[in-house]
């Protein structure tokens, strides 16, 4: 009686982590990532496992999640015929080549590290949302092609599958630099997720496979009653989110967002440095 209790508030964090990645994968094009990673990393030891792989374990987690989130958040775009398919269709293979490289890189650093990259790259991407200096601006009229589009379009992989996000605002921003709107961005950002995160949740089961130490329910790096907790309640807002987007102007969203991507990120970064030397 007393472990089903004990097991009552990781579970609501965690549905409740869904309603608001949802939300935010379909008001941002974002995959949900940055809302999932802090709240399994919050709720992951209340499961059992070493505090050593927990940060894997989220990002490998948040991956899973992001998969269904995207999905649903990309079809609630497409309905309203704001999905650039042929954009995701010609990037996809440099950004799960991407993926490929952030996963191995991933494989090779402790935990505590990654949390810490997570942590700075976290404040990184609010600065986008508090202080947009770049929208409205364009560069160019077409998407990058050739070696710059391999450069970015693998970058963006990388980084995503070390962070476990969906890449949707890095994607956002070359978009809108390149001429789209900020709703055609958003729509197709939120389709790159599911290309990140479908080899992204495979790469983390391979490397955490026979691992010890990792909390109760995980395969590999990717903890399941997490992921379907999230994904549980994500679907349900990710609709929401999309339709919100079509509807307001979002420079107070943002910037009420990128506030809380900053608390969140020196949050990663101060447990990161309480809990061993990084070197």
């Amino acid at each position: 009686m007393g472990d089903s209790i004990g097991y009552i508030w990781p579970i609501i964090a965690l549905l409740t982590a869904g309603l608001f990645a949802g939300f935010a994968a379909g008001l941002f094009g974002i995959g949900g990532g940055f809302v999932v990673v802090p709240a399994l990393i919050a709720t992951l030891p209340l499961l059992g496992g070493d505090a050593s792989e927990l940060a894997h374990v989220a990002i490998g987690t948040s991956l899973a999640t992001i998969i269904i989130t995207s999905l649903r958040s990309v079809f609630a775009h497409a309905r309203r015929g704001a999905v650039d398919f042929q954009t995701i269709k010609a990037w996809s293979p440099w950004i799960v080549m991407g993926v490929g490289i952030g996963i191995m890189i991933a494989a090779r650093i402790p935990g505590t590290v990654l949390a810490f990259i997570f942590g700075v790259g976290v404040i990184i991407m609010a600065m986008h949302f508090l202080f947009p200096f770049l929208s409205g601006k364009t560069i160019d009229n077409q998407m990058p092609r050739g070696g710059l589009r391999v450069a970015i379009a693998g970058s963006v992989g990388a980084f995503s599958a070390m962070l476990g996000i969906g890449g949707g605002t890095i994607v956002t921003i070359v978009m809108t630099l390149c001429g789209r709107t900020i709703h055609n961005a958003i729509a197709t950002a939120a389709g790159f997720g599911c290309v990140i995160a479908i080899p992204g949740m495979i790469g983390f089961i391979i490397i955490g496979w026979g691992q010890s130490g990792l909390p109760f329910g995980s395969l590999g790096y990717v903890n399941i009653p997490a992921a379907v907790a999230i994904t549980s309640t994500s679907i349900l807002t990710a609709p929401l989110g999309a339709a919100v987007a079509h509807r307001l102007d979002q420079a107070m969203l943002k910037r009420v967002f990128g506030i809380y991507l900053i608390f969140v990120g020196i949050l990663m970064i101060r447990n990161a440095l309480s809990l061993q030397p990084l070197i």
